[in-house]
């Protein structure tokens, strides 16, 4: 069965993620080789065969279904923009997300009717509604009725669609009492902590069902780097302690026999309601189940034939969980446990009590399992993940199960519902203590290469510790040494390694979809330009640069992709000053400013073009806005861009233009205001869009071109149009995305730009 599922996965991962002819020749080269492998001996021949067959039928059901999801009706009907009012049934739970420009509301919507250009058709498709952040939000599980336009999805295999909604939807129908029993009890597990700390009022319910919607996103970035992420989405783990809770309070009952599984289906039923029939929850409780089925006897071999079933039944079901990173990381991590943690539980248990030796093995073997893909993923492998996970282990059930006792007993008597509560958040302090002081080691984590060869060495070294390890931790004194030596590694700051490069002028960061730049102006201090959207990037990078005091902060504008790390920027820091444009928008942006400036003891003061000061070494000039620029009110998301600081910089002998998002009507006036005007070093306005002046980027004459942008971003930048006439003019354009983190030097008189990866 674990061989069946892989040939599912495989096939389904070959469907997705190639071309039709290669698919074909791919499956046609397996059966080939399985025939000829499968001559002699009958059961192989079986064995290949049915192998075959289900790589087959998981191929092709992926393929009708990407086919299904991108050209029905509706997909054609988003690809001619038609407006449509559309009646379906909410299919997730509406939430916010932050856009470029404001905030969005989005949820699912399972089409049943679609009316548009003439014509009503009745089919069954899932768009993705896009909505105004004032916009009344809908109940999971509601029929409802939709206006608004559809535009083609950028990922047409799980919906068919983008709607951007006109109005608010109508409800029809409401949900039926399940769902609204299932929000009921979620309702009341928040109002059991409401009471409580924030971080520890938005922990509990994402601990118990996932809602982590009101978790800091600091606090999620601690939980990467110490490997406590699937504290906070619905892991298998959710399910088994639910589910075994309601187990043991059924046998306290007196239940008995076959009536414990009725139990635990109903268990289990009700926890997916709870959670959510998303496809991740969907696959949290089938690796939850399985995780049950291993407590029994001979569980382990159960387990295992039940893992590979199920890996079968939701790709077959499902087959875009095949390229889902949630599925595979839950799928290791069980494989993990059931394969490698029973025989490092025994080679542990030759000297550690039983109980604590399954502590630690059970954490180390799931870690281990997923760490070439979480290394794929994030670029880092966490060196603290299993000590983090061991010292949370004792706190995770009774949080869990204290913080559904909270809800259900909410919805009794809110009183005795707080308690719950109360001894849930307890529980979660711990968990969030953990989380924030391990993050913060020195080398809590290291970074790792997410190339093809890197990740092939990490994956051989992740299967020699597989084979290895039991036998060095049959030996305790092998097993303190080397536990040991990775506290030396965690504890002790790493050397650079030839990072930052010696006389560094100039960093940009890789701080994903943002802007945020370090200008050298004496050791151990630079002035900071834009902060980008992560405090915790912003933090390392300047870490990394060895920066301690910040002169000076410029926020060339108030969007989120450049000052919502403004607290990772100036904590813990000496802040001279922090500068902004004059255009105070968004509000959002300039509330977070404020606040991160009084924080740090300054107040924000305001800078236009004429401006000029020098800090050690560097001289900055204000090249933009216009000092009447505070006449403009708050607009779209071009007015603030329009509206970004624009400096020049003179350095070590080199001219350096930072532009912030100014957008092609500035730059124009930029070149009217300074005409000739010739740089070194440009960092190209606005992560590359393709909105640009070229003519005006052109005359500029730049050696090296800088761009700040995040990998896979939805924007689309750089652009194509915006990037070659500067490199067909001769000049090296570095991306942040690709090359990491950017230092500008001198080198013989001419600049040079170092990556760090």
């Amino acid at each position: 069965m674990p061989l069946l599922g892989a040939a599912a996965w495989l096939g389904s991962l070959a469907a997705s993620l190639t071309t039709g002819r290669v698919l074909a020749a791919v499956l046609i080269s397996s059966a080939a080789a399985g025939a000829t492998l499968a001559v002699r001996r009958r059961a192989a021949r079986v064995a290949v065969a049915a192998l075959l067959l289900v790589a087959l039928a998981a191929a092709g059901v992926t393929a009708f279904r990407a086919e299904r999801t991108a050209h029905n009706p509706v997909a054609v009907l988003a690809g001619e923009g038609a407006a449509v009012t559309v009646v379906g049934t909410v299919a997730s739970d509406p939430h916010t997300v932050q856009g470029g420009f404001a905030d969005q509301v989005v949820w699912r919507l399972a089409v049943g009717r679609v009316t548009g250009r003439g014509q009503t058709l009745e089919l069954r498709a899932q768009v993705l509604v896009l909505a105004g952040a004032d916009r009344a939000r809908p109940a999971l599980g509601a029929q409802v009725e939709v206006h608004g336009r559809l535009v083609t999805a950028d990922d047409d295999r799980e919906v068919s669609a983008l709607l951007k909604a006109s109005g608010d939807p109508r409800t029809s129908r409401r949900p039926d009492v399940w769902w609204r029993g299932a929000g009921a009890v979620r309702q009341a597990l928040r109002d059991s902590v409401a009471r409580r700390p924030a971080d520890q009022r938005a922990l509990v319910p994402a601990l118990v069902d996932g809602d982590d919607a009101a978790v800091d996103p600091e606090l999620q970035e601690a939980f990467r780097t110490t490997g406590l992420t699937h504290l906070l989405a619905v892991s298998g783990t959710n399910l088994t302690l639910v589910v075994g809770f309601l187990l043991v309070l059924a046998r306290w009952a007196g239940v008995r026999g076959r009536w414990l599984h009725l139990v635990a289906a109903a268990g289990i039923v009700g926890f997916v309601l709870m959670a959510r029939t998303e496809p991740s929850v969907l696959r949290a409780a089938v690796m939850g189940s399985i995780g049950l089925l291993a407590m029994g006897t001979a569980g382990r071999h159960k387990a295992l034939r039940a893992l590979g079933g199920s890996v079968v039944v939701l790709v077959l079901l499902d087959p875009t969980l095949a390229v889902s990173a949630g599925f595979a990381l839950s799928v290791l991590a069980t494989g993990g446990i059931l394969l490698l943690a029973p025989a490092w539980r025994d080679a542990l248990g030759r000297w550690l009590p039983r109980w604590l030796a399954e502590a630690v093995a059970v954490p180390a073997a799931a870690q281990l399992a997923c760490t070439p893909l979480v290394a794929a993923l994030s670029g880092q492998v966490s060196l603290v993940a299993v000590v983090a996970n061991l010292l949370v282990a004792p706190v995770v059930g009774p949080a869990t199960v204290l913080g559904l006792a909270g809800g259900l007993l909410t919805l009794v008597w809110a009183p005795v519902g707080q308690v719950a509560g109360t001894l849930a958040s307890w529980c979660v302090a711990w968990v969030i203590t953990v989380a924030e002081h391990g993050a913060a080691l020195p080398t809590a984590a290291i970074g790792w290469g997410t190339g093809p060869v890197a990740l092939a060495a990490l994956t051989a070294s992740t299967v020699a510790i597989a084979l290895v390890g039991p036998r060095l931790l049959r030996n305790p004194i092998t097993s303190l040494v080397l536990a040991a030596l990775l506290v030396v590694a965690v504890l002790a700051r790493p050397p650079r390694l030839g990072w930052p490069p010696d006389g560094w002028l100039l960093v940009a960061c890789d701080v994903g979809q943002g802007d945020a730049l370090a200008v050298a102006a004496g050791p151990h201090t630079a002035v900071v330009i834009d902060a980008g959207p992560d405090a915790r990037a912003v933090d390392r990078c300047l870490d990394r640069l060895g920066v301690e005091r910040v002169p000076v902060a410029v926020l060339t504008h108030f969007h989120a992709d450049h000052v919502d790390g403004i607290e990772g920027a100036l904590g813990g820091r000496e802040v001279g000053g922090v500068w902004t444009t004059r255009l105070q928008d968004p509000p959002g942006g300039v509330r977070e400013v404020v606040d991160a400036a009084a924080e740090a003891g300054v107040r924000p003061e305001e800078v236009a073009q004429g401006r000029t000061f020098a800090v050690g070494q560097a001289r900055f000039q204000v090249l933009w806005p216009p000092a009447d620029q505070a006449e403009r009110g708050p607009g779209d998301g071009s007015t603030a861009n329009e509206a970004s600081v624009v400096l020049l910089v003179e350095t070590g002998g080199l001219r350096l233009l930072l532009t912030g998002d100014i957008e092609p009507e500035g730059q124009q006036a930029l070149a009217r205001l300074w005409p000739g005007l010739e740089v070194d070093v440009l960092k190209l306005p606005h992560h590359g869009s393709a909105h640009q002046d070229e003519e005006w980027l052109r005359s500029l004459h730049a050696r090296d071109v800088l761009v700040s942008v995040g990998a896979d971003n939805d924007y689309g930048h750089p652009a194509a149009s915006a990037m070659e006439p500067l490199e067909r003019d001769g000049a090296a354009l570095y991306r942040t995305d690709q090359d990491g983190d950017l230092a500008v030097v001198v080198d013989g008189g001419e600049p040079e730009v170092v990556t760090s990866r």
